[in-house]
């Protein structure tokens, strides 16, 4: 959520300093594209932009539809289309073979529910929320209500559909997306016609690394930039200091008996043990397992690893199937790491791979970056709720 969270910052920043700015949103792809729905950038009257939309090669034209957009104080619907092969006359030579809609809208500071209010209030907690975007694909020169509501995990609601007669079924299918996971694309028909990007937004990653030797510093450092939420762990006050880790978010020196009261882990939760001080590792591996969070690994070779649940065993500890299947030892992709920065990079590759539930094989065997699944609604089929009044 690390875009989300530089796009507030610029936006507070421009409406400090008294800058009109826009929002644009990649709410529908059909095809192939470099970014898929969800995507956003926010453009200020001056021309500064904070996100991305693509590659770089819609920017340039969205900076110019932004403009319009801020001077009318109207929201619009963008289409691209590079499936023909003379992409090319669009002036972006797209080559990405696929359809996409760009919402552009104008940011009203003086309004509560506006897209900004809606990501602050999901920055704010670490919890899911849903976001609901509307747009017209039936009439793309007509009304654009754009992101226009927020269903959080207690279902609580900011906003409202721009079409009381779809409320009740777009809060439906929010609790669905919220509940399974899945964001979705639909068309509502009823009167007024409108496609609803339903998305869900999940909380940052948060990374717990246990160790604050020299070779957690590229840890910390890669972890940063992605916007993960890092919490460093030592027993010995004269590393874990916070001048060595400027990115980390907390800092914590404990005994392991201590050290698990002061975290607060859950399902975006990543773990790893790089103390290099066996006994530290041994306890906090026995108290981290039970919580069957998703991702657990230890640096080092894998006897050691093996040696560590095998004497927990031997204490009395038992382990489900379950809980060991989050555990991974040693840490990190295959990728030929050596030296902390490689391995740092091995190990977060592996962590991000476990979080979205992908492989880590190469793309080039995929043959797509993106799966087509729920997100993105291919040639225009999309799934229709017919609204009947009752």
């Amino acid at each position: 959520m690390k875009e989300l969270q530089d796009i507030v910052n610029a936006f507070d920043k421009a409406n400090k300093a008294g800058k009109q700015t826009a929002l644009a949103t990649v709410v529908l792809v059909e095809g192939s594209s470099y970014r898929r729905a969800g995507a956003r950038m926010l453009v200020t009257e001056d021309g500064e932009m904070t996100g991305a939309i693509s590659g770089g090669c819609l920017e340039g034209d969205a900076l110019r539809k932004a403009r319009h957009v801020m001077l009318q104080n109207t929201p619009m619907l963008v289409t691209y289309d590079t499936t023909d092969e003379d992409d090319a006359k669009l002036g972006v030579g797209l080559g990405c073979n696929g359809i996409i809609h760009i919402l552009i809208e104008p940011i009203f500071s003086v309004e509560r529910e506006n897209p900004i209010q809606f990501f602050k209030s999901f920055l704010h907690k670490r919890e899911p929320v849903v976001l609901v975007t509307c747009f017209s694909m039936s009439d793309k020169k007509g009304p654009q209500p754009g992101t226009c509501l927020l269903l959080k995990k207690d279902e609580s609601i900011k906003g409202a559909c721009p079409d009381q007669e779809i409320q009740d079924a777009v809060l439906a299918d929010a609790k669905h997306v919220l509940k399974n996971g899945n964001s979705v694309t639909k068309t509502y028909e009823y009167g007024n016609k409108f496609t609803c990007f339903i998305e869900l937004l999940q909380p940052a990653v948060s990374l717990i690394i246990f160790g604050a030797g020299n070779d957690a510093i590229p840890m910390v450092q890669i972890a940063t930039v992605l916007g993960w939420q890092v919490t460093l762990v030592d027993g010995r006050p004269n590393y874990a200091v916070a001048s060595r880790f400027p990115g980390a978010k907390k800092m914590i020196v404990a005994r392991p008996q201590q050290a698990l009261s002061q975290l607060e882990p859950d399902d975006r939760t990543a773990v790893i043990l790089m103390t290099h001080n066996y006994n530290y590792d041994k306890a906090m591996l026995g108290q981290l397992l039970p919580l069957s969070l998703p991702y657990i690994a230890a640096l080092g070779p894998g006897k050691r690893l093996d040696r560590m649940l095998y004497e927990l065993q031997e204490e009395g500890r038992e382990f489900t199937k379950e809980q060991l299947k989050c555990l991974y030892g040693p840490a990190g992709l295959d990728i030929g790491s050596e030296n902390s920065d490689e391995i740092a990079l091995s190990a977060i590759a592996e962590m991000q791979a476990v979080l979205t539930n992908r492989e880590g094989n190469s793309l080039r065997d995929k043959g797509n970056i993106h799966d087509h699944d729920e997100r993105q609604v291919v040639n225009g089929d999309f799934p229709k709720m017919k609204v009947v009044r009752t």
